[in-house]
Protein backbone atom coordinates (compact mmCIF):
# COMPACT_ATOMS: atom_id res chain seq x y z
CA UNK A 1 0.00 0.00 0.00
CA UNK A 2 1.56 3.43 -0.79
CA UNK A 3 2.51 5.77 1.84
CA UNK A 4 3.49 9.01 0.24
CA UNK A 5 7.29 8.21 -1.47
CA UNK A 6 6.93 4.40 1.05
CA UNK A 7 5.11 1.41 0.50
CA UNK A 8 3.61 0.39 3.66
CA UNK A 9 4.47 -3.44 3.95
CA UNK A 10 3.90 -4.53 7.64
CA UNK A 11 3.30 -3.40 11.07
CA UNK A 12 5.00 -4.99 14.38
CA UNK A 13 5.86 -3.06 16.92
CA UNK A 14 6.57 0.27 14.48
CA UNK A 15 5.18 0.03 10.60
CA UNK A 16 7.85 -1.18 7.97
CA UNK A 17 8.22 0.40 4.83
CA UNK A 18 9.90 0.09 1.89
CA UNK A 19 11.85 3.19 0.96
CA UNK A 20 10.93 3.71 -3.16
CA UNK A 21 14.42 5.22 -3.14
CA UNK A 22 16.28 2.61 -1.91
CA UNK A 23 13.84 -0.26 -3.66
CA UNK A 24 16.88 -0.49 -6.50
CA UNK A 25 18.34 -2.28 -4.23
CA UNK A 26 16.89 -5.82 -4.82
CA UNK A 27 15.20 -7.63 -2.18
CA UNK A 28 14.21 -11.28 -1.16
CA UNK A 29 10.52 -12.66 -0.34
CA UNK A 30 10.83 -16.11 1.14
CA UNK A 31 8.82 -18.73 2.88
CA UNK A 32 7.34 -22.46 3.31
CA UNK A 33 4.46 -23.40 0.99
CA UNK A 34 1.44 -21.21 2.09
CA UNK A 35 2.93 -18.85 4.78
CA UNK A 36 1.85 -16.08 2.27
CA UNK A 37 4.57 -15.10 -0.19
CA UNK A 38 1.97 -14.84 -3.04
CA UNK A 39 -0.20 -12.13 -1.25
CA UNK A 40 3.34 -10.20 0.05
CA UNK A 41 4.32 -10.08 -3.83
CA UNK A 42 0.73 -9.08 -4.68
CA UNK A 43 1.14 -6.01 -2.22
CA UNK A 44 4.73 -4.93 -2.87
CA UNK A 45 3.51 -5.30 -6.72
CA UNK A 46 0.69 -3.02 -6.62
CA UNK A 47 2.85 -0.67 -4.65
CA UNK A 48 5.33 0.20 -7.10
CA UNK A 49 2.59 0.27 -9.65
CA UNK A 50 0.48 2.75 -7.97
CA UNK A 51 4.22 4.85 -7.34
CA UNK A 52 4.14 4.83 -11.13
CA UNK A 53 6.85 1.85 -11.50
CA UNK A 54 6.40 -0.76 -13.66
CA UNK A 55 6.43 -4.24 -12.98
CA UNK A 56 7.81 -7.44 -14.33
CA UNK A 57 6.19 -10.85 -12.74
CA UNK A 58 6.25 -14.29 -13.43
CA UNK A 59 2.61 -16.56 -12.47
CA UNK A 60 3.95 -19.56 -11.45
CA UNK A 61 1.03 -20.83 -9.75
CA UNK A 62 -1.81 -19.26 -11.79
CA UNK A 63 -3.35 -16.74 -8.81
CA UNK A 64 -1.25 -13.84 -9.78
CA UNK A 65 -3.59 -12.39 -12.41
CA UNK A 66 -5.65 -11.32 -9.47
CA UNK A 67 -3.58 -7.97 -9.39
CA UNK A 68 -5.73 -6.88 -11.85
CA UNK A 69 -9.10 -7.01 -10.05
CA UNK A 70 -9.88 -5.42 -7.17
CA UNK A 71 -10.52 -7.41 -3.88
CA UNK A 72 -13.57 -8.26 -2.67
CA UNK A 73 -14.78 -7.42 0.97
CA UNK A 74 -15.73 -9.80 3.77
CA UNK A 75 -15.88 -9.78 7.37
CA UNK A 76 -12.00 -11.07 7.44
CA UNK A 77 -10.67 -8.60 5.30
CA UNK A 78 -12.56 -5.87 7.72
CA UNK A 79 -11.14 -7.22 10.92
CA UNK A 80 -7.93 -6.87 9.25
CA UNK A 81 -8.11 -3.56 8.04
CA UNK A 82 -9.54 -2.47 11.18
CA UNK A 83 -6.54 -4.36 13.08
CA UNK A 84 -3.95 -1.91 11.05
CA UNK A 85 -5.76 1.06 11.75
CA UNK A 86 -5.61 1.56 7.79
CA UNK A 87 -8.17 4.70 6.60
CA UNK A 88 -9.34 5.44 3.76
CA UNK A 89 -9.31 1.57 2.29
CA UNK A 90 -10.65 0.97 -1.05
CA UNK A 91 -10.47 -2.20 -2.93
CA UNK A 92 -8.62 -1.70 -6.29
CA UNK A 93 -6.80 -3.91 -9.29
CA UNK A 94 -3.77 -2.33 -11.18
CA UNK A 95 -3.55 -1.56 -14.95
CA UNK A 96 -2.14 -5.09 -16.38
CA UNK A 97 -0.91 -6.88 -19.18
CA UNK A 98 -0.21 -10.55 -19.62
CA UNK A 99 2.25 -12.46 -21.50
CA UNK A 100 2.76 -15.55 -22.29
CA UNK A 101 5.33 -17.58 -24.42
CA UNK A 102 2.70 -20.52 -26.23
CA UNK A 103 0.23 -16.94 -26.72
CA UNK A 104 -2.22 -18.94 -24.92
CA UNK A 105 -2.57 -16.91 -21.38
CA UNK A 106 -2.21 -13.84 -22.90
CA UNK A 107 -0.05 -11.55 -25.61
CA UNK A 108 2.87 -13.97 -26.78
CA UNK A 109 6.81 -13.14 -26.08
CA UNK A 110 8.95 -14.16 -28.76
CA UNK A 111 12.80 -13.14 -29.11
CA UNK A 112 15.16 -13.76 -31.55
CA UNK A 113 18.00 -16.18 -31.56
CA UNK A 114 20.31 -13.27 -32.66
CA UNK A 115 18.91 -11.12 -29.75
CA UNK A 116 19.45 -14.45 -27.56
CA UNK A 117 23.19 -13.82 -28.61
CA UNK A 118 26.71 -16.45 -28.84
CA UNK A 119 27.34 -15.84 -25.09
CA UNK A 120 24.20 -16.43 -23.31
CA UNK A 121 23.25 -19.54 -25.56
CA UNK A 122 27.13 -21.07 -24.75
CA UNK A 123 26.29 -20.59 -20.84
CA UNK A 124 22.91 -22.33 -21.52
CA UNK A 125 24.00 -24.72 -23.74
CA UNK A 126 27.43 -25.71 -21.24
CA UNK A 127 30.14 -25.18 -24.10
CA UNK A 128 33.37 -25.11 -23.81
CA UNK A 129 35.88 -22.16 -24.09
CA UNK A 130 36.56 -23.71 -28.06
CA UNK A 131 32.99 -24.73 -28.77
CA UNK A 132 31.78 -20.94 -27.63
CA UNK A 133 34.29 -19.50 -29.94
CA UNK A 134 32.77 -21.61 -33.22
CA UNK A 135 29.36 -20.68 -31.73
CA UNK A 136 30.64 -17.06 -31.94
CA UNK A 137 32.05 -17.73 -35.43
CA UNK A 138 28.97 -18.83 -36.58
CA UNK A 139 27.24 -16.17 -35.65
CA UNK A 140 30.15 -13.38 -37.19
CA UNK A 141 29.56 -15.63 -40.40
CA UNK A 142 25.53 -14.86 -40.55
CA UNK A 143 26.25 -11.47 -39.78
CA UNK A 144 28.33 -11.28 -42.44
CA UNK A 145 26.11 -12.27 -44.89
CA UNK A 146 23.24 -11.13 -43.99
CA UNK A 147 21.46 -14.70 -42.19
CA UNK A 148 18.97 -13.73 -40.38
CA UNK A 149 18.86 -16.24 -37.27
CA UNK A 150 15.17 -15.87 -35.72
CA UNK A 151 14.75 -19.17 -34.43
CA UNK A 152 16.54 -22.85 -33.91
CA UNK A 153 15.82 -24.39 -37.40
CA UNK A 154 17.96 -21.19 -38.80
CA UNK A 155 20.67 -22.21 -36.30
CA UNK A 156 20.68 -25.59 -36.91
CA UNK A 157 20.74 -24.80 -40.48
CA UNK A 158 23.54 -22.23 -40.21
CA UNK A 159 25.79 -25.06 -38.49
CA UNK A 160 24.40 -27.61 -40.69
CA UNK A 161 25.97 -25.23 -43.50
CA UNK A 162 29.22 -24.75 -41.66
CA UNK A 163 29.70 -28.31 -41.36
CA UNK A 164 30.33 -28.32 -44.82
CA UNK A 165 32.27 -25.31 -45.55
CA UNK A 166 34.63 -25.59 -42.87
CA UNK A 167 37.70 -24.99 -45.28
CA UNK A 168 36.06 -21.91 -46.81
CA UNK A 169 36.08 -19.87 -43.48
CA UNK A 170 38.64 -21.15 -41.34
CA UNK A 171 41.36 -18.53 -43.09
CA UNK A 172 39.36 -15.66 -42.19
CA UNK A 173 37.37 -16.33 -39.32
CA UNK A 174 40.21 -18.54 -37.30
CA UNK A 175 40.25 -22.28 -36.78
CA UNK A 176 36.96 -24.73 -36.79
CA UNK A 177 36.67 -28.21 -35.87
CA UNK A 178 33.75 -30.08 -37.00
CA UNK A 179 33.70 -31.88 -33.39
CA UNK A 180 32.92 -28.59 -31.97
CA UNK A 181 30.41 -27.98 -34.26
CA UNK A 182 28.69 -31.48 -34.41
CA UNK A 183 28.90 -30.58 -29.81
CA UNK A 184 27.07 -27.54 -30.18
CA UNK A 185 24.41 -29.23 -33.04
CA UNK A 186 23.92 -31.91 -30.02
CA UNK A 187 23.07 -29.14 -27.47
CA UNK A 188 21.16 -27.53 -29.65
CA UNK A 189 18.94 -30.45 -29.94
CA UNK A 190 18.67 -30.47 -25.82
CA UNK A 191 17.27 -27.23 -25.80
CA UNK A 192 14.74 -28.03 -28.56
CA UNK A 193 13.76 -31.06 -26.10
CA UNK A 194 13.27 -28.63 -23.23
CA UNK A 195 10.77 -26.63 -25.10
CA UNK A 196 13.25 -23.46 -26.10
CA UNK A 197 11.79 -23.65 -29.61
CA UNK A 198 8.73 -21.75 -28.29
CA UNK A 199 10.83 -19.10 -27.04
CA UNK A 200 12.23 -18.39 -30.22
CA UNK A 201 10.71 -16.20 -33.47
CA UNK A 202 9.49 -12.83 -34.41
CA UNK A 203 7.97 -10.24 -33.62
CA UNK A 204 10.80 -9.60 -31.37
CA UNK A 205 9.78 -8.70 -27.85
CA UNK A 206 10.69 -4.46 -27.22
CA UNK A 207 11.23 -4.35 -23.78
CA UNK A 208 10.00 -0.83 -23.89
CA UNK A 209 6.93 -1.97 -24.31
CA UNK A 210 7.21 -3.35 -20.49
CA UNK A 211 8.35 0.56 -19.11
CA UNK A 212 4.55 2.25 -20.00
CA UNK A 213 2.03 3.72 -16.93
CA UNK A 214 -1.38 4.45 -17.67
CA UNK A 215 -3.63 7.30 -18.50
CA UNK A 216 -3.34 7.91 -14.50
CA UNK A 217 0.33 7.60 -13.84
CA UNK A 218 -0.11 3.85 -12.54
CA UNK A 219 2.71 1.72 -14.37
CA UNK A 220 1.23 -1.28 -15.50
CA UNK A 221 2.28 -4.64 -13.83
CA UNK A 222 3.26 -7.15 -16.55
CA UNK A 223 2.52 -10.59 -15.74
CA UNK A 224 4.08 -13.41 -17.70
CA UNK A 225 2.15 -16.64 -17.38
CA UNK A 226 4.42 -19.50 -16.22
CA UNK A 227 1.95 -22.41 -14.54
CA UNK A 228 3.84 -24.30 -17.97
CA UNK A 229 6.66 -22.55 -18.36
CA UNK A 230 7.96 -23.85 -14.95
CA UNK A 231 8.30 -27.14 -16.40
CA UNK A 232 10.72 -26.22 -18.65
CA UNK A 233 13.21 -24.80 -16.53
CA UNK A 234 15.79 -24.07 -18.85
CA UNK A 235 13.64 -22.05 -20.71
CA UNK A 236 12.58 -20.50 -17.73
CA UNK A 237 16.18 -19.75 -16.92
CA UNK A 238 17.21 -18.34 -20.70
CA UNK A 239 14.21 -15.73 -20.70
CA UNK A 240 14.82 -14.26 -17.35
CA UNK A 241 18.69 -14.24 -17.95
CA UNK A 242 17.94 -12.33 -21.43
CA UNK A 243 15.77 -10.09 -19.84
CA UNK A 244 18.40 -9.16 -17.46
CA UNK A 245 20.83 -9.17 -19.72
CA UNK A 246 18.96 -6.94 -22.06
CA UNK A 247 18.46 -4.51 -19.69
CA UNK A 248 21.41 -3.97 -17.91
CA UNK A 249 22.97 -3.42 -21.83
CA UNK A 250 20.64 -1.25 -23.01
CA UNK A 251 19.57 0.97 -20.31
CA UNK A 252 21.58 4.35 -18.88
CA UNK A 253 23.43 4.97 -16.14
CA UNK A 254 20.79 6.65 -13.66
CA UNK A 255 22.57 5.81 -9.92
CA UNK A 256 20.21 6.31 -7.42
CA UNK A 257 17.00 7.24 -8.64
CA UNK A 258 14.01 8.54 -6.54
CA UNK A 259 12.01 5.44 -7.78
CA UNK A 260 12.98 2.61 -9.76
CA UNK A 261 12.17 2.86 -13.33
CA UNK A 262 11.65 -1.01 -13.28
CA UNK A 263 10.84 -4.14 -10.84
CA UNK A 264 11.51 -7.42 -11.55
CA UNK A 265 9.66 -10.47 -9.72
CA UNK A 266 11.41 -14.20 -9.96
CA UNK A 267 9.01 -16.28 -8.51
CA UNK A 268 10.10 -20.04 -8.05
CA UNK A 269 13.40 -18.69 -8.01
CA UNK A 270 15.29 -21.92 -7.00
CA UNK A 271 14.44 -22.78 -11.23
CA UNK A 272 16.68 -20.18 -12.13
CA UNK A 273 19.98 -21.43 -10.16
CA UNK A 274 18.91 -25.00 -9.63
CA UNK A 275 22.16 -26.71 -11.89
CA UNK A 276 22.63 -23.89 -13.49
CA UNK A 277 26.37 -23.50 -14.87
CA UNK A 278 28.97 -21.60 -12.71
CA UNK A 279 29.00 -19.39 -15.88
CA UNK A 280 25.57 -18.27 -15.82
CA UNK A 281 25.48 -18.00 -12.09
CA UNK A 282 28.16 -15.75 -12.59
CA UNK A 283 26.83 -14.12 -15.27
CA UNK A 284 23.46 -13.26 -12.57
CA UNK A 285 25.61 -12.50 -10.40
CA UNK A 286 27.44 -9.86 -12.13
CA UNK A 287 23.67 -8.23 -13.51
CA UNK A 288 22.15 -8.04 -10.12
CA UNK A 289 25.38 -6.63 -8.86
CA UNK A 290 25.39 -3.82 -11.52
CA UNK A 291 21.77 -3.23 -12.82
CA UNK A 292 21.12 -1.52 -9.10
CA UNK A 293 22.65 1.86 -11.02
CA UNK A 294 20.41 1.23 -14.42
CA UNK A 295 17.45 1.94 -11.67
CA UNK A 296 16.43 -1.15 -11.89
CA UNK A 297 15.11 -3.46 -8.60
CA UNK A 298 14.84 -7.16 -8.37
CA UNK A 299 13.39 -9.61 -6.05
CA UNK A 300 13.27 -13.33 -5.78
CA UNK A 301 10.88 -15.12 -4.13
CA UNK A 302 11.83 -18.79 -3.25
CA UNK A 303 11.18 -20.65 -0.38
CA UNK A 304 14.19 -20.81 1.85
CA UNK A 305 17.12 -18.20 1.29
CA UNK A 306 19.74 -21.31 0.67
CA UNK A 307 17.69 -21.69 -2.67
CA UNK A 308 20.00 -18.51 -3.59
CA UNK A 309 23.77 -18.35 -4.46
CA UNK A 310 24.93 -16.32 -1.30
CA UNK A 311 26.89 -13.96 -3.73
CA UNK A 312 23.70 -13.00 -4.75
CA UNK A 313 21.71 -13.30 -1.53
CA UNK A 314 24.09 -10.60 -0.53
CA UNK A 315 23.26 -8.02 -3.22
CA UNK A 316 19.22 -8.95 -1.86
CA UNK A 317 18.87 -5.67 1.28
CA UNK A 318 15.13 -5.13 1.50
CA UNK A 319 13.79 -8.76 3.06
CA UNK A 320 10.84 -10.61 4.00
CA UNK A 321 11.34 -13.71 5.81
CA UNK A 322 7.77 -15.86 6.20
CA UNK A 323 7.64 -18.96 8.24
CA UNK A 324 10.31 -21.84 7.74
CA UNK A 325 10.09 -25.57 8.82
CA UNK A 326 13.04 -27.10 10.37
CA UNK A 327 12.24 -31.21 10.22
CA UNK A 328 16.06 -32.05 9.27
CA UNK A 329 19.80 -30.20 10.02
CA UNK A 330 20.19 -28.98 6.72
CA UNK A 331 16.78 -26.76 7.15
CA UNK A 332 17.77 -26.22 10.87
CA UNK A 333 21.01 -25.33 9.37
CA UNK A 334 19.00 -22.65 6.97
CA UNK A 335 16.79 -21.22 9.42
CA UNK A 336 19.94 -19.91 11.46
CA UNK A 337 21.23 -18.93 8.60
CA UNK A 338 18.31 -16.46 7.07
CA UNK A 339 17.86 -15.64 11.23
CA UNK A 340 21.57 -14.24 11.16
CA UNK A 341 21.38 -12.37 7.76
CA UNK A 342 18.74 -9.95 9.88
CA UNK A 343 19.95 -7.21 11.96
CA UNK A 344 19.16 -8.66 15.33
CA UNK A 345 15.82 -7.28 17.17
CA UNK A 346 16.68 -7.43 21.47
CA UNK A 347 12.99 -8.45 21.88
CA UNK A 348 13.16 -12.00 20.31
CA UNK A 349 15.22 -14.61 18.60
CA UNK A 350 15.01 -14.33 15.43
CA UNK A 351 15.45 -17.94 14.56
CA UNK A 352 12.92 -19.01 16.23
CA UNK A 353 10.73 -16.70 15.34
CA UNK A 354 10.88 -17.84 11.92
CA UNK A 355 10.15 -20.90 13.15
CA UNK A 356 6.61 -19.89 14.96
CA UNK A 357 5.52 -17.45 12.05
CA UNK A 358 1.97 -18.42 10.72
CA UNK A 359 0.47 -17.52 7.72
CA UNK A 360 0.76 -13.74 6.69
CA UNK A 361 3.41 -13.08 9.15
CA UNK A 362 6.75 -12.07 8.12
CA UNK A 363 10.54 -11.03 9.78
CA UNK A 364 10.49 -7.47 7.69
CA UNK A 365 13.90 -5.46 7.62
CA UNK A 366 14.01 -2.95 4.82
CA UNK A 367 16.76 -0.18 4.20
CA UNK A 368 16.10 2.90 6.08
CA UNK A 369 16.45 5.92 4.55
CA UNK A 370 20.15 6.60 5.00
CA UNK A 371 20.67 2.82 3.10
CA UNK A 372 21.73 1.19 6.67
CA UNK A 373 19.45 -2.36 7.34
CA UNK A 374 16.49 -1.80 9.93
CA UNK A 375 16.32 -3.85 13.02
CA UNK A 376 14.46 -6.93 11.69
CA UNK A 377 10.69 -6.62 12.67
CA UNK A 378 8.58 -9.60 14.22
CA UNK A 379 5.57 -8.13 11.65
CA UNK A 380 1.83 -8.88 10.17
CA UNK A 381 1.95 -8.46 6.29
CA UNK A 382 -0.81 -5.93 5.03
CA UNK A 383 -3.87 -7.40 2.72
CA UNK A 384 -3.76 -6.18 -0.92
CA UNK A 385 -5.95 -3.85 -2.39
CA UNK A 386 -6.55 -6.21 -5.35
CA UNK A 387 -7.74 -9.67 -5.88
CA UNK A 388 -6.01 -12.17 -3.42
CA UNK A 389 -6.94 -15.34 -6.39
CA UNK A 390 -7.35 -15.35 -9.63
CA UNK A 391 -9.07 -12.86 -11.70
CA UNK A 392 -11.92 -13.81 -12.76
CA UNK A 393 -12.89 -14.79 -16.72
CA UNK A 394 -14.67 -11.06 -16.87
CA UNK A 395 -11.37 -9.42 -15.70
CA UNK A 396 -9.29 -11.05 -18.18
CA UNK A 397 -11.68 -10.44 -20.78
CA UNK A 398 -11.20 -6.17 -20.03
CA UNK A 399 -7.45 -7.19 -19.74
CA UNK A 400 -7.24 -8.93 -23.01
CA UNK A 401 -8.96 -5.58 -24.48
CA UNK A 402 -7.14 -2.72 -23.28
CA UNK A 403 -4.30 -4.93 -24.38
CA UNK A 404 -5.70 -5.27 -27.91
CA UNK A 405 -2.95 -3.05 -29.29
CA UNK A 406 -0.21 -5.05 -27.73
CA UNK A 407 -1.77 -8.22 -29.19
CA UNK A 408 -2.28 -6.45 -32.65
CA UNK A 409 1.72 -6.00 -32.49
CA UNK A 410 2.55 -9.45 -31.17
CA UNK A 411 -0.30 -11.98 -31.69
CA UNK A 412 0.43 -13.35 -35.00
CA UNK A 413 4.26 -14.92 -35.51
CA UNK A 414 6.05 -14.01 -38.57
CA UNK A 415 8.28 -16.25 -40.22
CA UNK A 416 10.57 -14.18 -42.65
CA UNK A 417 12.94 -15.14 -45.07
CA UNK A 418 16.16 -15.99 -42.68
CA UNK A 419 19.08 -18.48 -42.45
CA UNK A 420 17.11 -21.20 -43.16
CA UNK A 421 15.45 -20.36 -46.45
CA UNK A 422 18.33 -18.55 -47.53
CA UNK A 423 20.58 -21.77 -46.83
CA UNK A 424 18.38 -23.76 -48.07
CA UNK A 425 18.43 -21.83 -51.28
CA UNK A 426 22.01 -21.51 -51.36
CA UNK A 427 21.56 -25.68 -51.01
CA UNK A 428 19.48 -25.37 -54.26
CA UNK A 429 22.02 -23.13 -55.90
CA UNK A 430 24.88 -25.68 -55.05
CA UNK A 431 22.95 -28.81 -56.05
CA UNK A 432 21.94 -26.99 -59.24
CA UNK A 433 25.30 -25.93 -59.82
CA UNK A 434 26.45 -29.84 -58.91
CA UNK A 435 24.28 -31.11 -61.42
CA UNK A 436 25.15 -28.58 -63.84
CA UNK A 437 29.12 -29.31 -63.65
CA UNK A 438 27.82 -33.21 -64.05
CA UNK A 439 26.02 -32.47 -66.78
CA UNK A 440 28.79 -30.35 -68.38
CA UNK A 441 31.39 -33.69 -67.28
CA UNK A 442 29.29 -36.15 -68.85
CA UNK A 443 28.76 -34.19 -72.23
CA UNK A 444 32.63 -33.78 -72.27
CA UNK A 445 32.96 -37.44 -71.28
CA UNK A 446 30.76 -37.79 -74.50
CA UNK A 447 32.69 -35.46 -76.59
CA UNK A 448 36.34 -36.89 -75.45
CA UNK A 449 34.40 -40.38 -76.61
CA UNK A 450 33.44 -39.21 -79.84
CA UNK A 451 36.70 -37.51 -80.63
CA UNK A 452 38.39 -41.09 -79.53
CA UNK A 453 35.84 -42.81 -81.59
CA UNK A 454 36.60 -40.39 -84.73
CA UNK A 455 40.65 -40.37 -84.00
CA UNK A 456 39.89 -44.58 -84.41
CA UNK A 457 37.71 -44.05 -87.45
CA UNK A 458 40.52 -41.22 -89.17
CA UNK A 459 43.14 -44.07 -88.32
CA UNK A 460 41.31 -46.51 -89.51
CA UNK A 461 40.70 -44.60 -92.77
CA UNK A 462 44.18 -43.61 -93.12
CA UNK A 463 45.21 -47.00 -92.69
CA UNK A 464 43.03 -48.42 -95.52
CA UNK A 465 44.05 -45.72 -97.42
CA UNK A 466 47.71 -46.74 -96.96
CA UNK A 467 47.06 -49.93 -97.69
CA UNK A 468 45.11 -49.06 -101.19
CA UNK A 469 47.60 -46.77 -101.66
CA UNK A 470 50.02 -49.67 -101.66
CA UNK A 471 48.11 -51.92 -103.60
CA UNK A 472 47.42 -49.26 -106.04
CA UNK A 473 51.19 -48.78 -106.28
CA UNK A 474 51.92 -52.50 -106.63
CA UNK A 475 49.08 -52.98 -108.79
CA UNK A 476 51.16 -49.89 -111.14
CA UNK A 477 54.40 -51.61 -110.96
CA UNK A 478 53.10 -54.85 -111.74
CA UNK A 479 50.86 -53.08 -114.63
CA UNK A 480 54.76 -51.72 -116.01
CA UNK A 481 56.22 -54.81 -115.43
CA UNK A 482 53.58 -56.44 -117.43
CA UNK A 483 53.75 -53.36 -120.11
CA UNK A 484 57.75 -53.63 -120.43
CA UNK A 485 57.47 -57.57 -121.04
CA UNK A 486 55.35 -57.17 -123.63
CA UNK A 487 57.03 -53.69 -125.28
CA UNK A 488 59.78 -56.42 -124.99
CA UNK A 489 58.54 -59.39 -126.70
CA UNK A 490 56.90 -56.38 -129.49
CA UNK A 491 60.15 -55.02 -129.73
CA UNK A 492 61.97 -57.97 -129.81
CA UNK A 493 59.68 -59.59 -132.67
CA UNK A 494 60.22 -56.28 -134.46
CA UNK A 495 63.82 -55.99 -134.00
CA UNK A 496 64.14 -59.67 -134.87
CA UNK A 497 62.27 -58.66 -138.06
CA UNK A 498 64.54 -56.15 -138.93
CA UNK A 499 67.96 -57.77 -138.28
CA UNK A 500 66.89 -60.87 -139.72
CA UNK A 501 65.83 -59.00 -143.03
CA UNK A 502 69.27 -56.41 -142.94
CA UNK A 503 71.87 -59.74 -142.06
CA UNK A 504 70.03 -62.32 -143.69
CA UNK A 505 70.09 -66.13 -142.51
CA UNK A 506 73.69 -65.84 -142.38
CA UNK A 507 73.71 -65.05 -138.39
CA UNK A 508 71.33 -67.33 -136.07
CA UNK A 509 68.69 -67.35 -134.29
CA UNK A 510 70.34 -67.28 -130.68
CA UNK A 511 72.97 -64.36 -132.01
CA UNK A 512 69.52 -62.54 -133.03
CA UNK A 513 68.04 -62.98 -129.33
CA UNK A 514 71.17 -61.27 -127.91
CA UNK A 515 71.28 -58.27 -129.90
CA UNK A 516 67.73 -57.29 -129.86
CA UNK A 517 67.41 -57.74 -125.76
CA UNK A 518 70.99 -55.80 -125.69
CA UNK A 519 68.80 -52.90 -127.74
CA UNK A 520 65.61 -53.10 -126.05
CA UNK A 521 67.07 -52.73 -122.71
CA UNK A 522 69.16 -49.52 -123.22
CA UNK A 523 65.83 -48.28 -124.55
CA UNK A 524 63.46 -49.09 -121.31
CA UNK A 525 65.86 -48.13 -119.21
Amino acid sequence: MLAGDKIWMAQGDNPCYLELHMANRHGLIAGATGTGKTVTLKLMAEGFSQAGVPVFMADVKGDVTGIAAPGEDNEGMQKRIAKFGIENWSYRGCPSRFWSLDGQGGIPIRITVSDMGPDLLSRMMELTDVQSGVLSIAFRIADDHQLLLIDLKDLRALLNYLSKHVKDYEMEYGHITSQSVATIMRQLVKLEEAGAQALFGEPNLELGDWFATDANGQGYVNVLDATQLVNKPTTYAMFLLWMLSELFETLPEVGDPEKPKFVFFFDEAHLLFDGMPKELTDKVIQVVRLIRSKGVGIYFITQSPSDIPDDVLSQLSNRIQHGLRAYTPAEQKAVKAAAQAFRANPNFDSAEAILNLGTGEALVSFLDDDGRPEVVENAKILPPQCLMAAAPDDVKAKVAQDQSALMAKYGTAVDPKSAFEQLAEEAKKEAEAAELEAQRAELEKERAELEKEKAKAAAKAAREAEKRAERKERAHEREMEKMKTQAMKQGMNFLGSVLRGSVGKSVGRGVEDVITRGILGNILH
